[in-house]
Formats: C-alpha cells, sequence, structure tokens
C-alpha cells in the first residue's frame, strides 16, 4: 500500500482476501471488548479510539497481523502475551497460524480501561 488509506475499510479493502477476513474479526473483536470505541486511520494503519484518543492499533504485514502498544501491568496477560511479543511494545500473530482473538481483546479491554 504506497498511500494512507482514508478510513478503515479503505485499509482493510487494500489487503489480500484471506488478510481482509482476519482484519475484520481482529476489527468485530476489539469493538466488542470496547463497546464505546471509535476507530479512525492513525500512522496509516486501524486504530480503535475512545474520545479521539487511540487505544490499540492493528496492522496487516505479509506474513503476520501486528498489534501495538502492549499492556503493562498484568502479569497474567503478559504470561498469555509473551510467545507473540516482538520488541518492547509489538505483538505479532503469524497468518499461518490461529490468531487468538480472545486475547486480542483482552489486551485492546486493558488498553482501553488505561484510557478511560
Amino acid at each position: 500500500m504506497t498511500e494512507k488509506p482514508p478510513t478503515v475499510d479503505a485499509y482493510i479493502s487494500a489487503q489480500p482476501e484471506a488478510t481482509q477476513q482476519i482484519l475484520q474479526e481482529i476489527r468485530r473483536t476489539m469493538h466488542a471488548a470496547v463497546p464505546d470505541a471509535g476507530e479512525m486511520i492513525s500512522y496509516g494503519i486501524p486504530t480503535i479510539t475512545i474520545g479521539g484518543h487511540y487505544v490499540v492499533y492493528f496492522a496487516a504485514w505479509a506474513h503476520h497481523i501486528s498489534v501495538y502498544p502492549v499492556p503493562r501491568g498484568d502479569e497474567g496477560l503478559a504470561a498469555e502475551m509473551a510467545p507473540y511479543l516482538s520488541g518492547k511494545g509489538t505483538l505479532k500473530f503469524p497468518l499461518a497460524k490461529e490468531i487468538p482473538l480472545d486475547l486480542i481483546a483482552k489486551v485492546a479491554a486493558q488498553l482501553a480501561a488505561g484510557k478511560r
């Protein structure tokens, strides 16, 4: 994708078909976990927001989906996230494996709790 998409729908529709389905599932999962959330494109990728402020970003790459940032302070959640950690603030979910939507919901909910 060379241009920044104007909407989350445009971002998703620019991805390969199989990836589009996964992104839509992640989008629904995040909105269910943060029911009062909005969304926008920020830094060229989909962003779930509360009151216009970012909560969590997600992006498609050739071989994985990334979710940013990583919530801190919950040891149980940290253990669940550990296999997917990449660097300090990124979770990477390989497209070749089942995406752990329940974990993504927990991540979104915890990040949203910190924004309220």
